[in-house]
């Protein structure tokens, strides 16, 4: 008959191998978790304190204040984590809590290390978000972990009060480096502002007259005098015209004289001046229509005619006293005498005019000139205005970007004065506890309860390990379908199992112990457990 294919074994079978092989499992599930579970609880505790400190905003709003520090607070963190783990302020804090002494015996010699190094794996720091605001932190953890609750506690608060008083420290000293910085680049800006200055001033001392600011004036100036120059011109005019008329005078009075013998009458009869002062009124008539009662030319014309009428009575009296004193002979004689020597009063008064008007004239020539040259200099002025306006433009270039930057420093710098001053009055972003160092309850390591469990995983894998190897290396036949695999022929009866007198005598004994056993086993785990569990 062919063989037959043995069978995969059923639940059934693998109970009969727990049963045969009980010891097998038992006891090195239980020796293996009471050796794992009772040197967990040799391990050294760890406790962890944790405190929570919040990130206060600037009290004052930045649209009146703005804070002259700006770096992120993980950037922050990180720069004053690195200064407060330094091993220099770390040593400070080991020796004042006499922290991480090498202990005795193997422990001592397994686990000693640098205890800076310690310290700094025992210190953990963690950003927390804003609930409301993605990406925003707005707070950190400080968390130490210790042997025992009150070392980790006041080493934690030791840590927060560094980590506060770090960060009062960094940013005063942020804020009153830039206040400074700001107040030695001002200085340079007002120095270079003042050389500016002294340059544009130099400049317009050297251009006076002729700067673009000026030029409105030169030109009211150079009005003014063109017309000061056409008043002069008139003068002249008038006064050389009043020349040329005393001189006509005097012509005519000399040929008048002359043909008179020797009279004293004048060279100009009454009617000629009659006829000159219509003109002259006419004259004085039009300019009146066209200018003021203090207009120079006005003034002139009425002058004219005053000394025309005056010269004209004169003449009119003289040609009476004539007519009067022609019958006696010595008032011809005396006539005749005065006329030779030309010394008649009417002679010398038009000889004073003349001599006057002469200096009138010189006068108002060299007036002329002065207007004239006063007038060549403020035009020259007025050209020269274009070439020293691009020049002084080139000038003040400098003194402009001087003055730009000077403003914007002495506003940032006031700016930084007042966020310094907010710093120190301790108005600005500062760091508060939230959650002061906790004092924990339970040691956070080792995890009693996860080392048992691990002892039972091992303890479990021991003792199947071991069933697994007796079960295979076991030649012994325990149940009728195992023949079968065996041998090539059918088991046709199986007898039942045939008890021992020693059987029966020891087998309920047997029974009930390994029932205990494993009552007692399983006991022992579960109160085990239970007491790693409360205990943590």
């Amino acid at each position: 008959m062919p063989r037959t294919t043995p069978t995969s074994p059923s639940l059934a079978d693998y109970w009969g191998i727990v049963r045969r092989r009980f010891w097998w499992v038992a006891v090195p599930l239980f020796l293996c978790w009471v050796v794992v579970w009772g040197l967990s609880w040799r391990l050294p505790p760890v406790y962890q304190s944790e405190a929570l400190i919040l990130v206060e905003q600037q009290k004052v709003p930045e649209n009146y204040v703005v804070p002259n520090v700006t770096v992120s607070l993980q950037d922050r963190l990180q720069s004053m984590t690195q200064q407060i783990l330094s091993r220099t302020r770390l040593q400070t804090t080991i020796d004042r809590f006499h922290l991480y002494s090498k202990p005795e015996g193997f422990f001592g010699f397994s686990k000693w290390q640098d205890p800076i190094e310690e310290m700094r794996k025992d210190i953990k720091i963690d950003l927390v978000a804003s609930p409301g605001h993605q990406g925003e932190l707005t707070a950190f953890k400080i968390q130490y972990s210790a042997g025992s609750a009150e070392l980790a506690q006041q080493v934690n608060s030791e840590l927060t009060s560094l980590f506060i008083d770090e960060n009062l420290r960094a940013q005063q000293q942020l804020s009153e480096s830039t206040t400074s910085f700001l107040d030695s680049q001002l200085a340079n800006a007002r120095a270079k502002l003042e050389e500016q200055e002294a340059k544009v001033r130099a400049f317009k001392a050297t251009h006076f007259g002729d700067l673009p600011s000026q030029m409105q004036g030169n030109v009211q100036i150079l009005a003014g005098l063109q017309t000061q120059l056409d008043a002069a011109q008139r003068d002249l005019d008038g006064a050389r015209q009043q020349r040329l008329y005393l001189e006509s005078l005097q012509k005519q009075y000399d040929s008048q004289r002359t043909s008179q013998g020797g009279g004293d009458s004048v060279g100009t009869s009454p009617e000629a001046l009659d006829k000159e002062l219509a003109e002259l009124r006419l004259r004085l008539a039009n300019a009146l229509s066209q200018y003021t009662e203090d207009y120079p030319d006005v003034i002139t014309l009425k002058d004219k005619i005053a000394k025309t009428e005056k010269l004209k009575k004169q003449i009119e009296d003289e040609i009476a006293s004539n007519q009067k004193t022609s019958k006696d002979t010595k008032a011809v004689q005396s006539g005749a005498a005065n006329a030779i020597t030309g010394s008649t009063p009417s002679t010398m008064q038009i000889q004073s005019q003349l001599q006057a008007n002469q200096l009138q004239v010189q006068n108002y020539e060299q007036r002329e000139k002065n207007i004239e040259s006063q007038i060549s200099e403020y035009q020259a002025r007025l050209n020269l205005t274009p070439q020293t306006e691009q020049e002084l433009a080139d000038v003040s270039r400098g003194y402009d970007e001087s003055m730009s930057n000077y403003n914007s420093l002495l506003q940032k710098q006031m700016q930084s004065q007042l966020a310094t001053s907010l710093e120190q009055r301790q108005q600005g972003e500062q760091f508060r506890i939230l959650d002061p160092p906790s004092l924990p309850i339970r040691p956070t390591s080792p995890n009693h309860l996860l080392i048992s469990i691990i002892g039972l995983i091992l303890g479990a894998a021991l003792g199947t390990g071991l069933v697994a190897l007796l079960e295979l290396t076991d030649v012994r036949v325990w149940q009728a379908k195992d023949v079968e695999g065996i041998v090539p022929s059918t088991v046709l009866v199986a007898l039942p199992h045939l008890s021992t007198l020693r059987e029966e005598r020891f087998g309920p004994r047997v029974r009930w112990a390994k029932i205990g056993a494993a009552v007692a086993i399983i006991v022992a785990i579960v109160a085990g457990n239970l007491y790693s569990f409360y205990k943590g």
